[in-house]
């Protein structure tokens, strides 16, 4: 009996042993399968550590098609093509005194402190054309090219263009690496784009980031006559040293040239901008054409429309350029455009900031027929318009062969501005490129009183008295600076 009752015991016990085993693998192992918390724990804390020593690279950009972008060919195709440029200025009489002492003293020898600049730049040409900022190269005396072979030349300023920050620069070589240009008005906002500087003269650096925004105006070149603002906006990384370098296209192509940033500290922040190379093409044509740029205009004062102007003016929808006046004797005036009339579009290319209607206007010359399209009363009509240039006329303005000699450019004076710098007759010089002028040491600012003996009060007087001269003659040009005392006789060779 007690041996049936110890067997049964036994039994028992095996029974609530495999039962106990078969409820912990059934129903406990698997809870805690389901709901790992130390373990997860422990992982969490050592990736957290194995991840903090690592290094967090960002994603190739992937295409809609599931292709992985390359930019090495076109950073291969650009970084050859960008130049350090080295722009040296004597600073000599580029700040007179004012003071008579001074005068007196050292004359036309003081201050003679020298100031170096550098930037970028992108040869456009295999013979050497290279398309810079004019602020890298404004007001230089000397201007150096680094290649990115380490090669080094000595540039000529051909020509520049205040107004759209642009310069031409050229040097004596053949067979140069060279840049293909795009079409700046095919990019679109959240494209890819490279942008490549040289400032630091050692090789070209490439950095890439996406079209932010078009047709920016941000106010940086108002201090010109007739400012050009419609900047790509991007985010790639530009920082100074970096004007005048490229802005490319996936391709490979030139599709700007890095001109501006927009930073609190003067460092990159984010916020870069470029010129449309369509405006670079038609900026670097007229330079080598014409000599200077050809500016055609409609005739009309513009504003852009928002929603209080759409309101206050009866529009039925916020779109394209409101004409606030129109000129007299204009080019819209003539064509029958008027004053509250809408400019939608310029040759099929929608405008609807100020920025975009300057950007087209910029690739035409006086002369041209365009199509404008415009709203008025809620209709739609399209209108051939003849560009005029500045002065009211179709002629393409080219620089005098004199005048061209001389390397500079004029402004005349009020009778205000003759009293206000001291003086009774001269024209001012406005601008100084490469010429005789400037090798005699001449700088922008100074005042031409006359030339041979004979007054200069006008542009058309020298022009006149240059001619008597002839090519290959001697000018004598007596000039001075505001407020000086003293007046300093050149003997300059027309060659």
């Amino acid at each position: 009996m007690k041996a049936k009752i110890f067997l049964g015991n036994i039994v028992i016990a095996i029974l609530s042993a495999l039962m106990a085993i078969i409820i912990y693998t059934n129903f406990f192992q698997e809870e805690l399968s389901n709901n790992p918390k130390q373990e997860i724990e422990e992982e969490g804390v050592i990736d957290l550590l194995e991840d903090s020593n690592k290094v967090s690279y960002k994603k190739t950009p992937i295409s809609f098609n599931g292709e992985i972008f390359d930019f090495t060919e076109a950073a291969d195709k650009s970084i050859h093509a960008v130049v350090h440029v080295t722009s040296k200025n004597n600073l000599e009489n580029n700040s007179y005194s004012g003071n008579p002492i001074f005068d007196l003293l050292f004359g036309d020898n003081y201050n003679k402190q020298p100031s170096i600049s550098f930037g970028s730049g992108v040869i456009i040409s295999k013979d050497g054309y290279i398309v810079t900022n004019n602020h890298v190269v404004d007001e230089s005396d000397e201007i150096q090219i680094v290649l990115n072979d380490k090669r080094t030349f000595t540039a000529k300023l051909v020509g520049k263009d205040p107004s759209s920050d642009l310069a031409l620069l050229k040097v004596k070589a053949t067979d140069l690496p060279y840049i293909s240009l795009g079409n700046s008005d095919n990019l679109k906002v959240g494209e890819w784009v490279l942008a490549v500087g040289n400032p630091f003269n050692l090789t070209s650096t490439v950095t890439a980031g996406i079209v932010s925004a078009k047709a920016r105006d941000i106010n940086i070149l108002s201090k010109n006559k007739y400012p050009i603002e419609s900047f790509i906006q991007t985010d790639a990384a530009v920082n100074q040293g970096n004007s005048g370098g490229a802005l490319v296209n996936m391709r490979g192509e030139l599709v700007g040239i890095n001109s501006a940033i927009l930073s609190p500290s003067g460092a990159y922040s984010g916020y870069s901008f470029a010129i449309p190379v369509n405006i670079v093409k038609k900026i670097v044509a007229d330079i080598i054409k014409y000599g200077e740029v050809q500016r055609a205009v409609l005739g009309i004062t513009i504003k852009n429309i928002t929603g209080e102007l759409a309101k206050k003016f009866k529009l039925d929808k916020v779109e394209g350029v409101y004409i606030e006046s129109v000129i007299s004797n204009g080019a819209a005036k003539e064509a029958g455009i008027k004053k509250g009339d809408v400019i939608l579009k310029i040759n099929k290319v929608e405008v609807n900031t100020t920025a975009e209607l300057t950007e087209q206007m910029t690739k035409y010359r006086p002369g041209e027929l365009i199509y404008v399209t415009i709203k008025r009363n809620g209709k739609r009509k399209q209108f051939e318009v003849v560009l005029r240039n500045m002065q009211g006329n179709t002629e393409i303005i080219k620089s005098d062969k004199y005048l061209s000699i001389l390397g500079a450019k004029f402004q005349e004076m009020s009778h205000r501005d003759k009293r206000m710098w001291g003086v009774d007759k001269g024209i001012v010089i406005s601008e100084i490129n490469d010429g005789v002028l400037k090798k005699k040491g001449i700088k922008k600012g100074y005042i031409i009183l006359s030339v041979g003996g004979k007054p200069i009060n006008n542009i058309s007087d020298l022009k006149q008295e240059l001619k008597q001269v002839g090519i290959g003659g001697i000018a004598e040009m007596e000039v001075t600076y505001p407020r000086s005392r003293y007046i300093y006789v050149y003997n300059i060779k027309l060659e």
